[in-house]
């Protein structure tokens, strides 16, 4: 594989579960100040480095795509499902309520249905968080990225806005992976992938919100949107990063979401050793398995060589 590429999605698995560690102290807290920006890695729920369930939801995503080759619903399902009996520190309220009731006998299509029927609106970030898996094992084809992406959220999200902006943050990634600009990425994205109207307008103005502007909710709309501006707005790893957890809020989730675009934008090589070696976390959950890295490092590797193949049918089930 070109080493271009290679560093590139090298760059969103460990730029993903960096960012996610980097803010998980700031998550549910106030944006800080601009003279006291948090730059180094701080102990939080969790010690200083520890990855959270944004970066777990997104490995059962990644050992599911290596397990079946491809996107087998079922399969992510039941991994999902072992992660949340195991009872992580964290999970999103949308994402408990569906795998509770699927924990309790109904299939994932009952119960997604019937926690969005509960709440028509509720469109969570809870897969938006951990899709760059399949941006990872796609990458070579565009195609099969974008319906892996929207697959991959409608088992636990299927509001349209969450299954088109994981799609969206994906079709970047794409793009990113194959050497155009952040800029370029984005405005490619707008193009291919169809958001719907509220969304589209919230990703069209985020590269020109001022900081005060961005709530950084659990919203998907308000994490891509962070995510974006601070990307579009800085012009190195650490920089968009260090702007984007330090909104406060749902900091880990939009440290993720920044992360995974960083790091497909710059590489591997533009993330600070610092962070990267304070980087850690259990996986599986229980297992006394502790994850550096050097294993996402790995993981990535894994997952760009999953899915060579052009038969769809052997890919999506």
């Amino acid at each position: 594989m070109d080493p271009f590429i290679t560093d590139r999605l090298r760059g969103i698995a460990v730029g993903a579960a960096v960012g996610d560690a980097l803010g998980m102290p700031l998550e549910f807290g106030l944006a800080s100040p601009p003279n006291e920006y948090i730059r180094t890695m701080r102990p939080g729920r969790l010690p200083a480095g520890t990855f959270t369930d944004d970066t777990e939801m997104a490995l059962a995503l990644a050992e599911s795509l290596l397990a079946a080759k491809g996107l087998d619903k079922s399969d992510l399902v039941t991994r999902f499902t072992d992660w949340f009996r195991r009872k992580p520190a964290d999970v999103g309220i949308h994402t408990s309520s569906v795998l509770h009731r699927i924990s309790a006998g109904e299939t994932w299509e009952e119960a997604t249905s019937g926690v969005q029927s509960k709440d028509p609106n509720s469109a969570g970030n809870g897969s938006v968080m951990r899709c760059w898996p399949a941006a990872i094992a796609a990458w070579h084809n565009q195609k099969l990225l974008l319906e892996f992406s929207q697959m991959q959220s409608v088992v636990t999200h299927s509001h349209v806005e969450c299954t088109a902006g994981c799609a969206f943050v994906n079709d970047m990634l794409f793009h990113l992976v194959h050497g155009k600009t952040l800029y370029e990425a984005y405005d490619t994205a707008l193009l291919e992938v169809e958001l719907p109207q509220e969304l589209h307008q919230a990703v069209k103005l985020a590269p020109h919100r001022k900081r005060e502007e961005l709530r950084n909710t659990g919203w998907v709309r308000h994490t891509i949107e962070s995510a974006l501006w601070g990307v579009l707005n800085t012009y190195e790893f650490e920089e968009a990063l260090v702007q984007v957890i330090n909104l406060g809020a749902d900091a880990d989730t939009a440290g993720a979401v920044a992360g995974a675009l960083a790091g497909a934008a710059y590489g591997l090589d533009a993330i600070p050793s610092t962070w990267m070696k304070a980087l850690h976390g259990e996986w599986p959950l229980k297992s006394g398995k502790i994850w550096s890295s050097n294993e996402l490092i790995h993981l990535a590797d894994s997952l760009a060589g999953s899915c060579q193949t052009d038969a769809r049918a052997d890919l999506i089930q």
